[in-house]
């Protein structure tokens, strides 16, 4: 019987799998309890080319009190914050990769906010 992080794993690699062959560079989601991640990693997988997160300390201090950046109004500012260093690094084009996660709540946030300030995906 596998458990709730290996079920997400499993979903996570065939999500890879596919974002693999299309041969783009891919914005992965990472999402804590605390805080929520997001890196731009290369088409061939072996370089991050930007990242972002509510850990970061600027971005602590930015949203105040501790433990603040497991909300969705602080994934919308990583995700607007990785689209504006994915176009400083020369990057568009993305393939969303939500590491097995839910299409729901942070996770929907960040990929809107990113949309938003003009990442494509």
């Amino acid at each position: 019987m596998l458990n709730k992080r290996e079920q997400r794993l499993r979903r996570a690699k065939q999500t890879r799998a596919r974002i693999a062959k299309q041969n783009v560079a891919r914005l992965t989601v990472f999402r804590s309890n605390l805080h929520i991640y997001a890196s731009i990693v290369s088409e061939d997988g072996t370089k991050v080319l930007a990242s972002a997160s509510t850990a970061e300390k600027e971005m602590r201090s930015q949203l105040g009190a501790p433990g603040k950046g497991g909300n969705a109004a602080a994934a919308t500012v990583v995700g607007r914050r990785i689209a504006e260093r994915a176009k400083a690094a020369g990057i568009q084009q993305v393939a969303f990769d939500r590491s097995g996660f839910a299409y729901h709540g942070r996770v929907k946030a960040l990929a809107e906010a990113a949309r938003e300030a003009g990442l494509q995906f």
